[in-house]
């Protein structure tokens, strides 16, 4: 039976009177699970009056009590972390595994916000001048909203609303309407741990009710995920109604990998980046730059793990490889794929040959070699599991390709030289760089988000400057 999704405002599941449905869909069998309502304004309205509310209570509450309901909600996401890992499976597409990776990565983010006691601590220093002293305090702001994509739906809500709560404010968090389950099971957690009503929100829609969100006059600041594109749109439009943004858009991601490097290691670690959650992560491998003599073997390497991937339904024991999140976007990756053997680039696995099963949305490990950056497939965000490779002749050139692209997400090295190395992260555009990682994905205790045209905003996401972005300091000089 199809399932038709609520919000939940003020601390109650509220059916949405809306004229039209996003149909969710199983990804590896097509299947329909469910449909989320495409509400609009009224709904957003409803949700930021009731977050409103809740705010002066939730502000007044000590730091310690309030980071005891967080507690309480990762003792409860721990115990339901298998069901919810099952669910990402189901509506995103995909494995088991790397849907518990995900679901482990958002708890860890719970986990560091209850250290907001001592991370939301200030400054202070007596006698400034003669007899008055000086402190810095955080405050909370008020109402805070998440527009969250599809490819990690447990965990990129969690990159915000535990840290924004904890600060002492109140959230609304819309999950992408391709995969709202996920966030379905959130909130009911969140409701067992005993949240006050209006604390946390949670509003199903689309396009116009990201724009409410953006718009409402209540809402203080807005954290967003997705593409550059409307990464862009969400900071101009937010910002333009005087929230703080934090906009972390697309990727073209750059490993270089030097003719020093340990090369069984590393080419394991550039295909899982490239192919793994069926490449649809900002930290996916985009691009590999072989340096010098060590084209060949890269290539080889990579042509071997490649078809070594066992594509099919994410859910299945042995499966490596899930499918990608809808029709829509397996015809726009299968595009890429048709266009870069337009642009003249060597087509050495063809992925469009792997689907798998009538009604799933397949497309398996590509490796194009002989790319150039102005080509669409070496230069366009693809969002899928097709690998570009664009070798150079020394660490000069490689720098040079990724320094030139106007995306600057997260970028890697492998080589076993200190040297190279420490050059690479010098100079490096990307704000997220690894040596010798295939995902150089930040922990929770440290900022999250690209440069460039990845990221439109000053303060990025978890870590310390989440308790940056979710407060406003004040400073109060004094003289008695």
């Amino acid at each position: 039976m199809v399932q038709r999704l609520k919000n939940y405002v003020g601390g109650e599941w509220i059916d949405v009177e809306a004229s039209a449905f996003h149909a969710v869909t199983n990804p590896a069998t097509g299947e329909v699970i469910g449909e989320t309502p495409l509400g609009g304004a009224g709904e957003v309205d409803a949700a930021a009056r009731a977050a409103a509310d809740a705010f002066p209570a939730w502000r007044e509450r000590p730091v310690e009590d309030r980071v005891q309901f967080l507690f309480e909600l990762k003792f409860l996401l721990e115990k339901h972390a298998e069901e919810l890992a099952a669910i990402v499976t189901r509506e995103n597409g995909k494995t088991l595994p790397e849907a518990r990776g995900s679901v482990r990565r958002g708890i860890q983010m719970v986990e560091v916000a209850t250290g907001a006691p001592s991370l939301l601590m200030g400054q202070s220093l007596e006698d400034i001048a003669s007899g008055i002293d000086c402190e810095s305090v955080r405050q909370p702001m008020g109402v805070f909203a998440c527009i969250a994509p599809f490819n990690f739906p447990a965990m990129v809500p969690m990159w915000f609303f535990p840290f924004a709560v904890a600060c002492g404010n109140t959230f609304i968090c819309k999950p992408s309407e391709q995969v709202p389950f996920s966030q379905k099971l959130v909130w009911e957690l969140i409701h067992e741990a005993g949240f006050p009503p209006g604390v946390l929100n949670l509003v199903n829609g689309g396009k116009e009710t990201v724009n409410a969100l953006l718009e409402h006059p209540t809402i203080k600041g807005i954290s967003f995920v997705g593409s550059s594109p409307v990464a862009e749109h969400v900071y101009k439009t937010a910002a333009a109604h005087g929230k703080r943004v934090q906009a972390l858009g697309g990727a073209k991601n750059f490993i270089v990998v030097m003719p020093d490097a340990e090369m069984d290691a590393a080419l394991d670690a550039v295909a899982e980046s490239a192919f793994g959650c069926a490449g649809e992560r900002c930290l996916a491998a985009s691009v590999v730059v072989p340096v010098g003599g060590c084209h060949d073997e890269v290539r080889q390497g990579l042509i071997e793990r490649a078809k070594a991937i066992r594509i099919g339904d994410g859910a299945q024991d042995g499966v490596t490889m899930g499918p990608l999140i809808s029709a829509g976007h397996k015809e726009k990756v299968v595009g890429y794929i048709e266009t870069g053997v337009e642009e003249g680039a060597e087509l050495v696995v063809d992925g469009r040959e792997q689907g798998q099963g009538e009604g799933g949305f397949f497309v398996g490990p590509t490796l194009f070699d002989k790319v150039k950056p102005d080509m669409k497939v070496g230069s366009e965000e693809i969002f899928g599991p097709v690998l570009c490779m664009m070798p150079a002749e020394d660490l000069d050139e490689a720098l040079d390709i990724a320094g030139k692209h106007p995306l600057a997400n997260a970028s890697s090295i492998f080589t076993t030289s200190g040297k190279n190395a420490r050059r690479f992260r010098y100079e490096i555009d990307a704000s997220m760089a690894g040596v010798n990682i295939g995902v150089a994905a930040p922990m929770s205790f440290f900022g999250f988000g690209g440069a460039k045209g990845s990221f439109f905003g000053d303060l990025k996401a978890h870590g310390r400057e989440a308790f940056d972005f979710f407060t406003d300091r004040k400073v109060v000089i004094s003289r008695w």
